[in-house]
């Protein structure tokens, strides 16, 4: 890998591929944007760190994943041992509750969603959205995580489902679009 043999260009070229899903996986799994880009940021420089650690033993973005939710995993811990101010995202600062203009449907769908996540086991959320969001497969997941494959399917089931009735719908009505019915 040329990255780990210290062409820059080449990192850069590699850190560019991974940031969008490395980003996706963060938002999932944090509660805030800023948390999400935060914790992106702190995750590929823990990458760009360990590079030389980096043994070729798994696929580099299945390593980079495993940073990726250690790093969330961190920042919620963290998180956990500070207090936290309600925010209402529907109104601005400093307008009153009553009268709140309405937001647009799919942010009010990406905030349910998201709210929805949080809610979840932590086991259950990084599952789901490992797979829902990363696209990793149940192999990577399971490395990623260090458990075996029907512990990944587990974890993905019920957090799906729980996902579902949390969102008003039936368990089991939404699937990967590669997995079989």
């Amino acid at each position: 890998m040329a990255a780990q043999a210290g062409d820059r260009q080449a990192l850069e070229t590699l850190l560019a591929r991974h940031y969008p899903r490395v980003t996706a996986v963060a938002r999932r799994l944090l509660r805030h944007d800023a948390d999400a880009a935060d914790a992106t940021q702190e995750a590929l420089m823990a990458a760009v760190r360990g590079l030389h650690r980096f043994d070729r033993q798994a696929a580099f973005s299945t390593w980079l994943y495993r940073i990726t939710v250690n790093t969330c995993l961190d920042q919620l811990r963290r998180q956990r041992r500070r207090p936290t101010v309600a925010f209402d995202p529907t109104r601005e600062q400093g307008e009153p509750t009553s009268g709140a203009p309405a937001i647009d449907a799919a942010l009010a769908d990406r905030l349910e969603l998201q709210a929805a996540l949080a809610e979840l086991p932590e086991d259950f959320r990084i599952a789901v959205v490992l797979r829902d969001v990363a696209d990793l497969e149940y192999l990577d997941i399971a490395e990623i995580l260090g458990v075996p494959v029907g512990t990944v399917r587990s974890r993905i089931a019920r957090g799906r489902a729980a996902l579902a009735a949390r969102l008003g719908n039936q368990p089991g009505s939404w699937r990967h679009p590669t997995e079989r019915p």
